[in-house]
């Protein structure tokens, strides 16, 4: 991954702003995490000043990842569509003190640096957007091909699981009602 390093503070009071893109497969983290790594990630970086005057990153990061479906290991798009707010502070001891005084859930406070990676932050960001257990919202029904080949050990299983006689059937014959 190139890193894209800025002093935060200086960005920040200037209020500059920044975008690009960058590709998945460039981010290790988020492609560990993904079921495919083709695509991209589009940010943006506008700095500021927060209410109370301390410096203010604004991040968006958006585009479509790959995710594998949890519960029936298909893969599927997900959107990313994330903004945040970062407060910067000098050091841990500001960051509480910072915290403490605001009261936003919603914005976070982090530690700034004369070298900060902006390309860590893009994918922190991507990894805090997607699911911790990715579903579709709606499984798609799997298709069951006999001509799949055995190599793909989730198709075997659900080739096998398809020959079994469903135990309903079989608890019918006991009981003698066929």
């Amino acid at each position: 991954m190139q890193a894209f390093v800025i002093d935060a503070f200086s960005f920040s009071q200037l209020k500059e702003r920044r975008d690009g893109s960058i590709l998945i497969s460039d981010l290790p983290r988020l492609s560990a995490e993904c079921a495919a790594t083709d695509g991209a990630l589009s940010w943006s970086l506008e700095g500021g000043m927060a209410k109370m005057g301390h410096p203010l990153l604004r991040l968006t990061v958006a585009g479509e990842v790959q995710l594998m479906c949890q519960r029936c290991l298909t893969s599927y798009a997900f959107e990313v569509d994330s903004v945040s707010e970062l407060i910067l502070a000098k050091n841990d001891e500001h960051a509480d003190e910072i915290e403490a005084l605001i009261e936003d859930e919603e914005i976070d406070v982090v530690v700034g640096s004369k070298t900060f990676n902006i390309m860590d932050l893009i994918e922190d960001e991507a990894l805090l957007a997607i699911p911790q257990s990715p579903k579709h919202t709606v499984c798609p029904d799997v298709v069951i091909d006999s001509s799949v080949s055995s190599s793909s050990p989730v198709a075997a299983i659900e080739a096998g699981a398809s020959k079994k006689p469903s135990p309903f059937a079989v608890l019918k014959k006991i009981n003698g009602r066929t």
